[in-house]
């Protein structure tokens, strides 16, 4: 994610002391006479498991990616939220418990995702809260709600509506199954940038992805001044049967074969060397304890797409995973993800960093 300058500087801080002194209470192994969880359809696939993870005993969060609820006002195609957390649609996390977690983690970026988080009632006094915590926010909404609770916020350099597009109005109505919702963000982006806010958009890519598409999208955001855009291939949900909308490895290669022309044209918040990963010029290993999720049933373990676990506090989280057993070449359900959320962080922390990257994400982030 590209971030003020501001934000920048606490962000490096927080990676370079992490880095040179991880806190040793999250780097513990799970207890080897149990097993926390069972791991199933775990099994790897053929060529044997995949070498540690260069970080795997330097663990620490970058992005709290937290859901106060999980309800919506849209049944998305590819959302896997709705359907796996069914019998918990109606709960919400209490605003005190929110802050806890924000508190417990340390992680200087905060995503509030969900479900809709614009159908959380105290959503303003979440945004100041974790503002004041010194927290960057990304409110990671529809946009259907932003103009009628625009009142509730303030515009703050460490805060963006993040709304998710993706495509133009009849592509994008047809992935969230709603006539007009298209039309409805545009005019949420409209209002929060004319009352001074930051706005960045979220663009999924799905197998009938138009990648022209995605680029006739961000010229058309142009006149309203939008921030920033960030790209992820689609999540390979377990709770979305809709195996064909999903891509494969060398699918997502394919999509985002020709992605530096948007990065020429636009203002991308995916970061350089991520976007070398989905065009498949360099691997880079999942780092998914790097965007820890918290919602109204605990700690979600492993990651954000895969649920074998919640757990109470974060400490289990990161001790009581066997994050060795996931991983492409370890685990199969890991096998085709590329999402930004588990190889982003390893981006950001120079996880098979080449000669010249640190000057490209300078370049990147002053631009």
């Amino acid at each position: 994610m590209r971030l003020p300058v501001s934000s920048s500087v606490r962000m490096g801080a927080w990676i370079l002391r992490n880095r040179l002194s991880p806190r040793p209470e999250w780097q513990r192994d799970p207890k080897p006479k149990e097993e926390p969880f069972p791991i199933l359809g775990s099994r790897p696939p053929e060529g044997g498991p995949t070498p540690p993870h260069p970080l795997l005993r330097r663990r620490f969060p970058l992005v709290l990616m937290l859901e106060p609820l999980h309800a919506c006002n849209l049944t998305c195609t590819g959302c896997g939220r709705i359907r796996e957390y069914e019998e918990t649609i109606t709960d919400r996390l209490p605003l005190k418990r929110c802050f806890e977690a924000m508190d417990e983690c340390g992680a200087p970026i905060v995503s509030i995702c969900g479900g809709e988080p614009m159908m959380y009632k105290p959503i303003g006094a979440l945004v100041r809260g974790a503002i004041e915590r010194k927290r960057h926010v990304y409110l990671c909404t529809n946009g259907m709600f932003i103009t009628a609770r625009l009142h509730e916020f303030r515009p703050d350099q460490q805060f963006f509506f993040n709304v998710h597009l993706d495509g133009m109005r009849e592509t994008h109505d047809r992935a969230v199954e709603r006539e007009g919702v298209f039309e409805a963000a545009i005019e949420g982006i409209r209002a929060a940038k004319a009352a001074g806010h930051m706005v960045c958009t979220n663009t999924t890519v799905y197998r009938e992805t138009d990648m022209e598409e995605v680029e006739e999208l961000f010229g058309h955001l142009q006149q309203f001044d939008v921030d920033g855009h960030m790209l992820s291939p689609a999540y390979g949900y377990s709770a979305v049967d809709s195996r064909e909308i999903f891509l494969t490895r060398m699918e997502i290669q394919e999509k985002f074969r020709h992605v530096d022309r948007l990065f020429r044209r636009f203002r991308m918040n995916t970061t350089p060397a991520y976007a070398e990963f989905l065009k498949g010029n360099r691997d880079m290993p999942c780092t998914a304890w790097g965007n820890p999720t918290f919602n109204t049933r605990g700690w979600k373990g492993p990651c954000y797409l895969i649920t074998d676990a919640h757990w109470d506090t974060f400490e289990d989280l990161m001790c009581e995973t066997p994050w060795a057993s996931y991983g492409r070449g370890n685990d199969q359900r890991c096998e085709h993800c590329m999402v930004h959320c588990g190889y982003e962080p390893s981006a950001a922390l120079g996880v098979n960093a080449r000669l010249g990257d640190s000057l490209r994400m300078l370049r990147w982030a002053l631009t």
